[in-house]
This record gives structure tokens, sequence and C-alpha cells, in this order.
């Protein structure tokens, strides 16, 4: 009988180191807790609308005096100013004294199609503009369309505005080398 009751007390010893662990485990593993910050920024696309000269030199703002038929020199390209690739598209705007008027009544433009492709009255550059770098010219001269300004233009303000968009590459796929496909073009 002696025998048993040491197999007995054995035994219980045994549970008894068993459950010591077990309920070591799991008042660790209840009483464990974890914190941990993460902190994401999003980075921003920043660039540079240049209008120069075939001279170099900017384009004045307070603009050139025309007359019809006149080609006057304007080289428009857009500098990357951030660390991240970007998609980008522009817009020509034409007016008079702040009325929009369409391409076809004043200007005529070399656009650089090689480069640039026309979508849906925006031209989008067909790559991605890289860190710190600079597109090739969007057009290089505009000719004033001589057969369309009559006496009801004289003494008034042509105004073209180029107006640009830009929209992260990074994680942004696009569909058959099409950068218009890319996401989150700003509204108009």
């Amino acid at each position: 009988m002696f025998g048993k009751t040491k197999l007995k007390i054995a035994v219980i010893s045994v549970i008894a180191i068993a459950l010591t662990f077990l309920s070591q485990s799991t008042l660790a593993y209840y009483s464990t807790v974890g914190k941990a910050t993460n902190v994401v920024t999003s980075g921003n696309v920043q660039f540079i609308i240049h209008e120069m000269t075939d001279q170099g030199t900017e384009f004045p703002k307070e603009g050139v005096y025309i007359v019809p038929g006149d080609i006057v020199s304007k080289k428009v390209s857009i500098e990357s100013d951030c660390s991240h690739p970007f998609y980008l598209r522009i817009k020509l705007v034409y007016g008079i004294d702040s009325h929009e008027l369409s391409a076809d009544d004043c200007f005529k433009l070399n656009i650089d199609e090689s480069n640039w492709e026309l979508h849906d009255g925006w031209y989008y550059y067909k790559g991605v503009v890289n860190p710190y770098e600079t597109t090739p010219d969007v057009f290089s001269h505009v000719e004033i369309v001589g057969s369309k300004l009559d006496n009801n233009y004289l003494g008034k303000t042509l105004q073209l505005t180029v107006v640009a968009h830009a929209v992260q590459s990074e994680n942004n796929p696009i569909n058959d080398n099409k950068t218009y496909t890319a996401s989150g073009w700003p509204k108009e």
C-alpha cells in the first residue's frame, strides 16, 4: 500500500507542477501588453513651370507686343521640385481679356507629340517625371494666326495660360503606357 501512496503523491506532484507552468504561461500570455505607434507620412509632388525664350531667358511676365503673323519664342517645360516621381498633364487655356477662346481663334502651337499626348483637352507627358528632372518642352513657339485676328482684337490682350496637374507614379499603375489612366487626377 505504501507504494501506491507514493505513486499517487508523485502523480499529484507532476500534475501540480504542470498546472503551475500552465498557469504561469497563461498569466504571462494574458498580462503581456505591447503597443506600437506607426507613423506614415504621405509624400507630395511639387513642380515648377518654366516659360523661356529661344535666348534662354524667362518669358516676360508682362507679355510681348504682337501683330498678326508673328511667331513668338516661348518654350514651356516642367521641372520636378521634389523627391517623388510623378505623372504630369498640362492644359493650355487661351483667352482674350479674361474670356476663353479656342486655340484656333488666335494661336498655333508646335506641340511635341513624341513626348506629349492629347487626351480630353489635356496634354499628358508620356513618361514619369523623375525627381528633380525637367520634361522636354511641351512647345517651343507660338504663332499668332493672322487670318483670325481682325480689327475686333485691336488693343486687346491675348492670353495663353499653362495649367499643370501631377499625381504620384509610385504604386499608381497605368494601362498600356497611357499616363492619363493613372488614378488621382484632380477634377478641373
